[in-house]
């Protein structure tokens, strides 16, 4: 079977086998599976506010994936998704804070570059570390996470910290603010989707039809013929994890721009990590992470309705799990199409010779 249909069919047959699973596990709870299921479509797509939940979700996930897909093409394990979405969110309200005269055409691309820019310098550390000193990247990445963590929550309890009650900063200037698209009852649907998009599509040509991304190919794909080849590795590990810290710092950029307009302790809520899953189940590939983006935050929207008919959200968290470990396991789910293809191929001569009996 061609790999091009495999890298389909391994994430859709995980998807549907953590679903059954999930449906068993339901049933174990005296619960019906079917009407789970049914309440969770609702709560992702069934109205025009599912959606506006929906695609807020989407966004940052989205974006959280492309980072860390991006790293795992160069052989990259960029943990710290979670750490360049913070500092993309604390970057973003630094400018956007002093941008009240500016006007929006100017204000919202000088915010956006500088939350890039803030996520893409947290990454090159962890990418400068492993050129120079062979640091290993889920390490250092994990360490800076930590890092981010605690300057966020020292930021809006100190020098940023405004009014009472939870710790936050102030609101970012209205100019620097994102317009909604749609807006339904108290939520409403970002722009900042559109932007997520087009990122996707951008790193999608910038690793098919660019020089650099045949290097960043190269090197996670055998980095010993690359250098032999004359690419260099160093370059490559430091410009991936910039240009996948630069996605996770759009990320935390757009989530003030269009969402909470101020940051606040843990405000990334683990969406860097779950880029790790959504990376898998796109498999690593930008136009299918739209996809994982989208069905990550349709489980997430739907749980909040499976809970309404007695069913834990937490069994989304199993599903999720299930998905990861069937796609990092892909050999389980290619040895079943295998199986199934040559089961195929040998009951065909029978229907040839007329229903004839092996």
């Amino acid at each position: 079977m061609k790999s091009r249909w495999m890298s389909f069919l391994v994430p859709f047959l995980a998807v549907m086998v953590s679903l059954l699973i999930a449906a068993v596990i339901i049933l174990s709870i005296g619960e019906n599976p079917l009407k789970a299921y049914g309440a969770m479509i609702r709560g992702a797509v069934g109205s025009r506010l599912s959606w506006a939940d929906n695609i807020t979700k989407m966004t940052s996930l989205l974006l959280t994936g492309l980072a860390v897909g991006f790293g795992f093409r160069a052989g990259v394990f960029n943990i710290g998704a979670e750490g360049q979405m913070a500092m993309g969110g604390i970057m973003a309200v630094t400018v956007g804070l002093s941008l009240g005269n500016v006007p929006p055409a100017i204000a919202i691309p000088v915010t956006i570059v500088a939350g890039m820019a803030g996520g893409a310098f947290w990454a090159s550390i962890a990418g400068w570390l492993k050129a120079k000193t062979g640091a290993h990247e889920v390490i250092s990445t994990i360490m800076l996470n930590w890092i981010a963590y605690h300057i966020t929550n020292y930021l809006v309890a100190g020098p940023f910290a405004v009014g009472a009650g939870v710790p936050k900063s102030p609101e970012i200037a209205q100019s620097a603010q994102l317009p909604a698209l749609l807006t339904v009852q108290a939520s409403s649907i970002p722009s900042s989707i559109l932007i997520a998009i087009v990122a996707a599509i951008v790193i999608y040509i910038i690793l098919e039809k660019t020089t650099t991304g045949y290097e960043v190919k190269s090197v996670g794909f055998n980095p010993y013929a690359a250098e032999y080849g004359g690419i260099s590795i160093s370059k490559n590990i430091v410009l991936t994890m910039a240009i996948s810290g630069a996605l996770a710092g759009l990320a935390g950029a757009l989530e003030v721009m269009s969402v909470h307009h101020r940051i606040f302790g843990a405000f990334t809520s683990d969406r860097g990590f779950d880029g790790i899953t959504i990376a898998l189940i796109g498999q690593n590939n930008p136009i299918g992470i739209i996809f994982a983006a989208f069905l990550i935050s349709s489980l997430r929207s739907g749980s909040n309705a499976m809970q309404t008919i007695g069913v834990p959200d937490d069994i989304i968290v199993v599903i999720q799990g299930i998905i990861i470990f069937f796609v990092a396991a892909d050999r389980i789910i290619r040895t079943w199409i295998m199986k199934a293809s040559q089961l195929g191929k040998k009951k065909s001569p029978i229907t040839l010779q007329g229903g004839e009996e092996e």
